[in-house]
């Protein structure tokens, strides 16, 4: 039976952002509901204990949060959310305190990457301000992520931006350094205790329309994780946002089913051959980071 370290449940595709390093959905907009929620839990349990809130979407905006977080401790599973943070003060009380939630990544990058973001003091210190309060009464693990740096390190007005939220960080720290001077890219700087800065390339979603390439190397796809999205499909990835890989649908087939299905099995032993089988996969440029 295969297990997974990583497993994404979208619970919603909308988001209340525009980032230009997030392509739209071309999905309809849509919110898990509990029940199917439930179902997509008792589904997975033999193959995971670490559930994601996200593939597209922002996670904060489901309502029913607090509930989903519920569920997900009554059925044994560790939460990672991943947000832009904008919401975080506004849905606060839905999170504080909640067993299930190991670990909160909050997309720095966001607020530069929407066109209409204002107030980046105001913004970053709110997120370090629950940062703050929420690992001095829990065990949760914070991660500030700044994925903005393009290949060529970074244009002047990036290294302007970034220096400007790592100086509000560095203050409301009190860190007697630079945090680029502690920065190995791909790997978090500590700021204090379990909070982390990770300061890494710009996300680049696969997409069909992208260049292909020779169709040589190796994923980490349905070996050490796996996804659904809000409408059930599962995907073998977190970067199959669209569903171009679809592997069947948890409301139709069990799970355990869909992950050795043809498609699935094709996908897996590709890999193994180190022989990329699917398009969206030649396509995609994070794989290349494995190398062939």
């Amino acid at each position: 039976m295969k297990k997974f370290k990583k497993f994404y449940i979208e619970i919603t595709s909308v988001c209340n952002l525009a980032c230009h390093f997030c392509p739209p959905t071309e999905r309809k907009a849509s919110f898990i509901k509990v029940e199917e929620f439930t179902n997509i839990l008792e589904q997975i349990k033999p193959h995971t204990d670490y559930i994601y809130f996200h593939l597209k979407g922002e996670p904060l905006l489901h309502t029913k949060i607090d509930q989903l977080l519920d569920i997900s401790h009554e059925k044994g599973f560790k939460v990672n959310i991943t947000t832009n943070g904008t919401l975080i003060n506004k849905v606060k009380e839905k999170l504080w305190l909640k067993p299930a939630i190991r670990q909160f990544n909050f997309s720095l990058h966001s607020f530069d990457g929407h066109q209409g973001s204002s107030d980046r003091e105001g913004y970053i210190t709110s997120i370090l301000s629950f940062a703050k309060e929420a690992v001095a009464q829990s065990d949760v693990i914070i991660s500030l992520r700044l994925w903005n740096l393009d290949r060529d390190n970074a244009t002047n007005l990036e290294r302007k931006r970034n220096r400007e939220a790592l100086s509000i960080i560095e203050r409301e720290f009190n860190l007697d350094y630079l945090i680029e001077d502690k920065v190995v890219r791909g790997k978090g700087v500590k700021i204090a205790d379990r909070i982390y800065l990770n300061h890494d390339y710009e996300f680049v979603w696969p997409a069909l329309k992208e260049e292909e390439d020779e169709g040589r190397g190796f994923c980490h796809a349905l070996r050490n994780q796996a996804g659904i999205l809000v409408d059930g499909t599962v995907v073998p990835c977190c970067l199959d946002g669209e569903g171009v890989i679809n592997l069947g649908n948890i409301n139709e087939t069990p799970f355990s089913e869909i992950i050795e299905g043809e498609r699935a099995n094709r996908l897996y032993d590709g890999f193994s051959r180190r022989e990329v089988v699917e398009e969206l996969c030649k396509k995609c440029d994070y794989r290349r980071r494995f190398g062939t």
